[in-house]
């Protein structure tokens, strides 16, 4: 199946979309940068997309030639981590490299690992990852070292991301039985379940300001509450960080690749994202 894939950002206020670049090939999961850049994942390498020229510039990440949608900047914007398949088992793991290109540096020894956020302070990364067949929710320091398993309850644990004051992780999980959007403190401790639809929902992402979580649901049937295919009918939501009613933002055809990583502009006006189209 071949898709077209859609470079658009939205005012969140709004909801005025602008596509501003279109591809025949998947590119997924856009990053914002501080100087109105998007970075993009493409057959497994990173590209950064000027807003301004439209012009997108392959990423040097050294031998890391196999990264997935999984990409998150540094606070200060200085690195990026990547989730890259390495070429001995083929399993996700998570590298860092500058986010100006260079030799990346192994963080997690042990597979799968899938990124999802870097802490406020810098000193943590969070990720999924499958350990003994089940998938929960990890955090180790962003230099390497000991990760710290912070849920274990029976099912997927996904898509965690701090929250900006550093208090909380956002997670999605189907603790519930429908894939919800959770929250917890950042030891692990209270888990509170944030959305009650009947829609499975994944990746809430939270905008710099603190006040809103953007996350993307699809219809209840389309998909198994664990599952979140690309080519689907989506929706992406917003709702507020303390919690309360979503609003639907856009509905599009998506799903894997449109916002698994956080990709809001700095001043918390914008979203970035993929939509797709299929083409013969």
């Amino acid at each position: 199946m071949n898709v077209r894939s859609l470079l658009e950002t939205m005012d969140v206020r709004t909801g005025e979309r602008s596509v501003h670049a279109t591809f025949d090939k998947l590119i997924e999961a856009p990053n914002w940068t501080r100087d109105e850049k998007l970075i993009y994942n493409s057959e497994g390498s990173l590209y950064d997309f000027d807003l301004a020229t439209r012009e997108s510039r392959r990423i040097d990440s050294g031998y890391a030639n196999r990264c997935n949608n999984d990409h998150v900047l540094s606070p200060d914007h200085s690195e990026i981590a990547v989730s890259h398949h390495t070429k001995e088992d083929g399993q996700s793991r998570i590298y860092v490299f500058p986010v100006a290109g260079g030799q990346p540096v192994l963080i997690t020894a042990l597979g799968p690992s899938y990124l999802h956020g870097w802490s406020p302070d810098g000193s943590t990364l969070v990720y999924c990852a499958e350990r003994n067949g089940e998938y929960d929710i990890y955090a180790i320091p962003a230099a390497g070292g000991v990760e710290t398993r912070l849920t274990d309850a029976p099912g997927l644990d996904d898509g965690p991301e701090y929250s900006p004051d550093g208090r909380y992780i956002w997670f999605n999980s189907v603790h519930s039985g429908l894939m919800q959007i959770w929250r917890m403190r950042t030891d692990g401790s209270e888990q509170t379940q944030m959305t009650f639809d009947e829609s499975n929902s994944w990746f809430p992402h939270l905008s710099p300001d603190g006040e809103t979580v953007v996350y993307i649901a699809y219809r209840k049937g389309d998909v198994a509450p664990g599952d979140h295919p690309p080519n689907k009918h989506v929706e992406l939501r917003a709702m507020p960080s303390a919690g309360g009613e979503y609003r639907v933002l856009a509905k599009l055809f998506g799903g894997q690749g449109t916002i698994n990583v956080n990709s809001w502009s700095p001043d918390s006006s914008r979203i970035a994202f993929v939509s797709y189209e299929l083409i013969d």
